[in-house]
């Protein structure tokens, strides 16, 4: 339902002139006007990308937790086999589509029901927190999206969805649309990254000389 309603959204959004897709910044300082016309913070963040070995690691969909546990497979493959450390290279993860939650408090997940709307369980029932933050109950340590942040892993939030999906939600629960996405931006976890869009952001990963991974 939500797919549907995603799309049905970005297809009306689009007849308006896209007004509503404009990139919020987690400073929420006002936008510089580049003359190239790109996001200067966007650029500024693909520019880290900078490692001894780079992947991108594309997320449409949360896919039980794969989003952050893959990089951690791949992190500690490289230090393992390379003798590197994390901060040696980048690890590049583009949540978009339906992945969007992971990157988000979990107060967001409270007050949104985000569980719900994207059919994510904690257990037998939908998630009132992020059940991808913390480290997962695997026997790999350095899992969960705020641990590879803080070792330096670079997350990218996709803007499209972000705008959609907070439109569908505002819709349902009776709200305004443009202060539910405000909401979600400003409760998006420390280091993340709001960029233009997700598929944008896997490209250009890509053009920065990363290797791809599908991880959703």
């Amino acid at each position: 339902m939500y797919r549907r309603g995603f799309l049905g959204r970005l297809a009306a959004t689009a007849a308006a002139g896209v007004a509503g897709l404009t990139p919020l910044r987690l400073e929420g300082q006002p936008r510089p006007e580049p003359t190239t016309g790109a996001d200067a913070s966007f650029e500024t963040w693909l520019n880290r990308i900078n490692g001894k070995h780079k992947m991108i690691f594309d997320a449409p969909e949360p896919n039980s937790g794969m989003p952050v546990v893959w990089p951690r497979v791949w992190l500690n493959g490289n230090n393992e086999n390379y003798g590197t450390k994390d901060a040696d290279n980048s690890a590049v993860i583009v949540l978009r589509h339906a992945a969007i939650p992971i990157a988000m408090h979990d107060a967001l997940w409270a007050k949104y029901k985000l569980g719900e709307v994207f059919n994510i369980k904690d257990g037998d029932a939908p998630a009132v927190r992020n059940v991808f933050a913390k480290v997962l109950p695997l026997p790999l340590p350095g899992t969960g999206i705020e641990a590879l942040l803080a070792t330096g892993a670079q997350v990218g939030c996709c803007n499209v969805a972000l705008s959609v999906y907070s439109g569908v939600v505002a819709q349902k629960m009776g709200m305004d649309a443009a202060a539910v996405k405000a909401d979600w931006v400003a409760g998006l976890l420390p280091g993340v990254q709001v960029v233009p869009s997700g598929v944008l952001a896997v490209a250009r990963a890509q053009e920065k000389g990363c290797g791809y991974c599908f991880a959703g």
